[in-house]
């Protein structure tokens, strides 16, 4: 339970981020909780350190008052995620946001195959992002660009993958537990993925486990924070 005064002090909020849930739309429920049940001054300091796509679930961290600036360093900490990659076809987002629009022989991919292939992606990499994506590109985010049709070069940049373990291979379904640096993204690691596995690939789950030393099995539904917070006495 949290008063008003700790709120505006600096708190570090553990958010497990349901399904379809935009990271924002996570961010405003809190804040309209705690504005409203804690009596907060509207425009109270509240944002959250690394986004997470809707089709994703998992650990979302949000800082309240004094502790915003601690933001950027908790966004430098190490990722870690679980999900599916499903092998032999591929979609423009490279996860369950577009239709599929490419399939690929997968009769070749044994699991001696797939786990030699892991080794290829440890350690520093090349990454290009999404095209749909939220990166700017000529004063416009990517996905603005993808949706209109418009073809744009993205750059490729360096991120590293500290560890990238198979956890259940019933192909064409392959699950996996991988960490990584701030800017990596795990749609492109399941589309390069299948690539490299001379098929196609794209994301079908995804979900953050630990930024840090901060795990979601210590986080809050926004459900279950609601519950927690008083309503403000007037």
């Amino acid at each position: 339970m949290y008063s008003a005064e700790d709120i505006l002090n600096g708190q570090v909020l553990l958010i497990d981020k349901p399904l379809t849930w935009s990271s924002f739309q996570a961010v405003n429920k809190l804040k309209y909780v705690l504005k409203n049940r804690l009596g907060l001054p509207k425009k109270f300091k509240i944002g959250h350190a690394g986004t997470l796509d809707p089709l994703a679930s998992g650990l979302l961290i949000v800082c309240t008052g004094k502790f915003t600036k601690k933001i950027s360093e908790i966004q430098a900490q190490t990722k870690e995620y679980t999900g599916t990659i499903m092998i032999g076809a591929t979609t423009p987002s490279y996860d369950l946001e577009t239709a599929i629009d490419a399939t690929f022989p997968t009769e070749h991919i044994t699991e001696a195959l797939i786990h030699d292939t892991v080794k290829q992606f440890l350690g520093e990499i090349d990454q290009k992002p999404p095209v749909f994506s939220a990166i700017k590109k000529e004063g416009k985010r990517l996905y603005e660009h993808a949706r209109e049709g418009s073809a744009v070069e993205i750059e490729a940049r360096k991120t590293t993958i500290y560890e990238f373990e198979i956890t259940r291979i019933a192909l064409p379904e392959i699950d996996f537990r991988v960490q990584c640096s701030k800017g990596t993204y795990i749609r492109s690691l399941a589309h390069d993925f299948g690539l490299a596995l001379q098929s196609g690939g794209h994301l079908t789950a995804l979900r953050r486990t630990k930024i840090g030393e901060y795990s979601v099995e210590n986080a809050l539904t926004p459900e279950e924070f609601d519950k927690l917070i008083p309503k403000h006495e007037k």
